[in-house]
C-alpha cells in the first residue's frame, strides 16, 4: 500500500492521467463525431480538369480575385480554402461571374456562363488550392426517407428568422435580404448551408448533420409544393407579416367604415 500511495504522490501521475484522459477523448471524439458527408472534389477530379479550370479561372475570374485566387481587395475575396460546393453554388446559380458591383450578387438561372463541365473544371481548381466543402452527394438530395417533420423544426430554429417562416425570404441590413428558397435546387440550398454564402451563417457537419440538412431541404420542398396550407387563404404565404397586413388593411378599414356610420346615425 505504501508502494502504491508513493506512486500516487509523483509528480509523473498526474501526467500520465493527463494522457490517458486526452487519449481518451481523441479516440471517442473520432468514434462519434458526426461523419462528412461524401461528395466531389479536386481529389476526385483529374488533372486535366484542373488545368482546364485553372484556364477558365483566369479567363473570367482572376479580375476579381486575383491571379492566385488569392483575392483583390475591396473587389473580390480570396478563394482559397472556399472548396468546391462555393463555386458550384455562386457559379450555377449565375451569382458569379458578377456582372455589376452591389449590395448583393442576385440568382439568377439565365446568367449562367458555363457548362456543367466547365463549372465542375473550375470547382476542382479551386478545391485545389486549398482544402475545403465538397459539392454535396446524391445520397443527401434524393430526399428519401428524410424527415419533413424534424427538417421543419431544424428550419425554424435555424433559419427562418431570415428566410421567413415559410421560405419566401426577407429584409436584412442595409441593403440586404435573404432570398427565398421556395424553386431552388435541393443541392444548392445543401451548398449554401455547407458554405454560407454572403451574410448567411456556416453549418457545417457540426452544426447540422448531412441528414438534418437533407430533412431541411425535404421540409422546404414540402410547403413548395403546398403541404403547409390547411385551407383558407394562403395570403401569399408570406407568413404572420401577410396576415398582419390583411388584418390591418381590410379590418381597420371596416372598423372606420363601421365608426362614421355609427356616427352619422347618432347625429
Amino acid at each position: 500500500m505504501s508502494s502504491l500511495a508513493a506512486r500516487r504522490r509523483s509528480p509523473l501521475a498526474l501526467l500520465v492521467l493527463l494522457l490517458l484522459g486526452l487519449t481518451f477523448t481523441g479516440t471517442a471524439y473520432a468514434a462519434f463525431a458526426p461523419k462528412a458527408a461524401p461528395g466531389t472534389s479536386a481529389a476526385t477530379a483529374t488533372q486535366e480538369d484542373v488545368e482546364a479550370g485553372e484556364q477558365l479561372f483566369l479567363a473570367n475570374c482572376a479580375t476579381c480575385h486575383g491571379t492566385n485566387a488569392e483575392g483583390v481587395d475591396p473587389i473580390g475575396p480570396s478563394l482559397i480554402g472556399v472548396g468546391a460546393a462555393s463555386v458550384d453554388f455562386q457559379v450555377s446559380t449565375g451569382r458569379m461571374p458578377l456582372p455589376a458591383p452591389g449590395v448583393q450578387a442576385e440568382r439568377n438561372a439565365a446568367q449562367v456562363q458555363f457548362s456543367e463541365e466547365q463549372i465542375s473544371q473550375l470547382a476542382a481548381y479551386v478545391d485545389s488550392l486549398g482544402p475545403g466543402p465538397d459539392v454535396p452527394d446524391e445520397e443527401y438530395l434524393d430526399l428519401e426517407g428524410a424527415d419533413i417533420a424534424a427538417g421543419g423544426a431544424a428550419y425554424r430554429t435555424n433559419c427562418a428568422m431570415c428566410h421567413n417562416s415559410s421560405g419566401t425570404g426577407g429584409a436584412l441590413t442595409r441593403g440586404k435580404y435573404a432570398p427565398t428558397l421556395m424553386g431552388v435546387e435541393p443541392q444548392h440550398i445543401y451548398e449554401a448551408m455547407l458554405t454560407g454564402p454572403q451574410s448567411m451563417p456556416v453549418f457545417n457537419d457540426q452544426n447540422l448533420t448531412p441528414q438534418e440538412k437533407e430533412n431541411v431541404i425535404a421540409f422546404l420542398k414540402y410547403i413548395e409544393d403546398g403541404g403547409n396550407s390547411h385551407g383558407g387563404a394562403g395570403l401569399g404565404s408570406v407568413g404572420p407579416a401577410g396576415d398582419a397586413l390583411f388584418v390591418w388593411t381590410i379590418g381597420i378599414g371596416v372598423m372606420i367604415a363601421a365608426a362614421i356610420w355609427i356616427g352619422r346615425k347618432a347625429a
